[in-house]
């Protein structure tokens, strides 16, 4: 048995190797990507089809071959159509938002140094979000890093202005014109006020939630950015990451999340600072 082995292993070449890890790979970020959802049922079925065609071929079930043949060559259509949501954040997945962690950038199995030129203006955010929590304001804030979500940013008013608490609360007033839709800020800018946004399909979002949770987990679902929002009925801040809510945020908490995203090297720093104060 050994002896018919050794021939196979030495007909394997690297680049054999490297072409099963890289489909192990992509093949592990699509369930990644499925699992835990309806699409993972359907990815089952057209797995079942398939072995079913390659059964059928061996034993030369003829009619079954051009039967279950004809439907998977006319079923990669089928499953662009099917699977638009998930291939759409597949290909994201590749560029930037699931690999992107602090400034750093990961592409397939390379990383890729990534800093901003111009750190977050935090406070401002802090502080208007802390202020509209208390009077119980209505806000969504959108906050891009890599994407510019320039086709968000035509649907609304585009202002290009510098962050301010002020402004920020002026334009979520319940009496302004642009109250009623998202906040996006790009390159520390308010770049745009009453933006539509994708609204997230999700069924594990609470069913109490209303349009700006779903919008704030569409858009960090479709792209790398980061989402705040402010309950009307309850006050409360939400922070929204990568289509994964996080409920009731202090301010405190808030500025630690948005510093450790934007201003990473400025959290650095004052972690070591803080770690050189002797115990007393």
């Amino acid at each position: 048995m050994t002896e018919l082995l050794i021939p196979l292993f030495l007909h394997i070449r690297m680049l054999d190797i490297i072409d099963i890890l890289l489909v192990a790979f992509l093949l592990y970020e699509l369930y990644n990507l499925v699992k835990g959802t309806a699409a993972i049922n359907i990815l089952l079925g057209i797995v079942a089809i398939f072995l079913m065609w390659r059964l059928v071929r061996i034993l030369e079930m003829e009619l079954l071959t051009e039967i279950l043949g004809a439907f998977i060559s006319v079923g990669f259509i089928a499953l662009i159509v099917v699977f638009q949501p998930e291939i759409r954040k597949f290909l994201l997945l590749l560029g930037t938002p699931a690999f992107i962690r602090k400034n750093h950038r990961r592409f397939l199995f390379w990383r890729i140094r990534y800093t901003n030129d111009e750190n977050l203006d935090i406070d401002p955010i802090v502080q208007a979000c802390h202020k509209m929590a208390n009077t119980k304001t209505g806000a969504l804030i959108v906050i891009g890093k890599i994407h510019e979500l320039e086709e968000h940013i035509s649907t609304g008013e585009v202002l290009n202005a510098k962050i301010s608490e002020q402004l920020i609360e002026n334009i979520f007033f319940k009496n302004s014109p642009l109250h009623d839709g998202a906040v996006i800020i790009i390159n520390n800018q308010i770049k745009a006020a009453r933006c539509i946004l994708p609204v997230s399909k999700n069924p594990d979002i609470p069913a109490h939630m209303g349009l700006r949770h779903r919008s704030a987990v569409g858009i960090t679902e479709k792209s790398d950015a980061i989402a705040i929002v402010v309950s009307e009925q309850t006050g409360k801040i939400s922070w929204v990451k990568e289509g994964v809510l996080h409920l009731d945020i202090q301010p405190a908490r808030l500025k630690t999340l948005l510093e450790e995203e934007f201003n990473p090297e400025a959290t650095g720093a004052r972690k070591k600072e803080m770690s050189r104060v002797p115990e007393r």
